[in-house]
């Protein structure tokens, strides 16, 4: 890594010898600079990150973005953008107040460790033919292995003919399914219903549907429907991973684990296979427990990882964190003084 971080510091010298040049660093921590979004429905949800790291020994900052149509939004990190850490520049379409054809460039600013521009290129072309209502399915927080199910409306006005051929779905446990409620004079009414099954892993759902039509342009025949969401898990456990060390025949550490759960809950068991890791069992019913778990060192040095299992009444649910264990042997004593060789007799 340092290697890396020495090279990066190196070109990055190098690049601010010129004008041209000097805009380059900047550049090259982005993954893209362009996005299209392709064709929008009225009232869609439409968004992109620009994701983009530092990839230099010194701290990177945004101060500022701009953009040159007021159809795209945008949203920056106003943090510290540490070395090897990522930031996003989020930018999203407005498909309620524009229509037609939409071509923006946003400019960002960085002004660390040097002063440079970036400029990114975002295409779309909103339909006025379509509306999505609302426009995006949101799942909101769902618990895993529930599942649930949201609708939205999409409207046509135009064409007898047309029509909605398929609806694509990027993951097998988004499923769907396309209802039609109404035909007359050109205008065209779909029901979409979106499913999110039991089987969604957990974490941040941020997907994109596909609607098929018949219309015989094909860059207009592929229409995004945002789906996104958080798949919360019956119970978390912070931090997700634990370290915890000493000295030979150092007394014992004791740090805290937080646990998290849906509804209130009771900690049955938490067991460790390391004889060195007690745990203090909470007794309460609540949505929340603080369990100390206590690190005796012993006298035998070396690195160990174990896990931790925590047991519940909360339908059963189990959860489990890696610990890593290090004994830290004792310095060895410093060398006795070299003495002169006796003389011979």
């Amino acid at each position: 890594m340092s290697k890396r971080i020495g090279f990066a510091a190196i070109v990055l010298w190098l690049c601010v010898g010129t004008a041209g040049s000097a805009q380059q660093w900047a550049r090259n921590m982005f993954q893209t600079t362009t996005h299209d979004f392709g064709a929008l429905a009225r009232g869609a949800k439409a968004e992109f990150a620009f994701t983009f790291e530092n990839i230099y020994l010194e701290d990177a900052h945004v101060s500022h973005v701009r953009t040159s149509c007021g159809c795209t939004l945008v949203k920056h990190p106003t943090e510290i953008i540490k070395t090897y850490q990522k930031g996003q520049i989020i930018a999203s379409v407005d498909t309620r107040g524009f229509l037609g054809r939409k071509d923006a460039t946003i400019t960002v600013v960085f002004d660390k460790p040097y002063a440079a521009e970036v400029q990114l290129h975002v295409h779309s072309y909103i339909r006025s033919d379509i509306v999505f209502q609302p426009g995006a399915i949101d799942f909101g927080s769902i618990r895993q292995g529930q599942g649930g199910q949201h609708k939205t409306v999409i409207s046509y006005a135009g064409r007898d003919d047309w029509a909605i051929t398929a609806v694509e779905s990027p993951r097998p446990y988004l499923s769907t399914k396309l209802v039609e409620l109404d035909r007359n004079l050109g205008r065209v009414t779909y029901e979409l219903s979106v499913e999110l099954k039991p089987d969604a892993p957990k974490g941040y759902l941020g997907e994109y549907l596909t609607v098929r039509t018949n219309d015989a342009d094909a860059t207009k025949s592929r229409v995004p429907l945002a789906v996104e969401g958080v798949v919360v898990p019956p119970l978390a456990v912070r931090p997700a991973a634990l370290a915890l060390d000493a000295k030979v025949g150092a007394p014992p550490v004791t740090r805290n684990l937080v646990v998290q759960g849906f509804a209130p809950f009771r900690v049955i068991e938490v067991t460790c296979p390391d004889p060195r890791i007690t745990c203090q069992v909470p007794t309460e019913v609540k949505k929340f427990h603080v369990i100390p778990v206590t690190f005796a060192p012993g006298t035998v040095p070396g690195k160990t990882d174990v896990a931790i299992e925590i047991k519940t009444d909360l339908d059963g649910a189990s959860v489990s964190l890696q610990i890593h264990l290090e004994v830290v042997p004792d310095p060895p004593p410093p060398a006795a003084p070299a003495t002169a060789d006796a003389p011979s007799s």
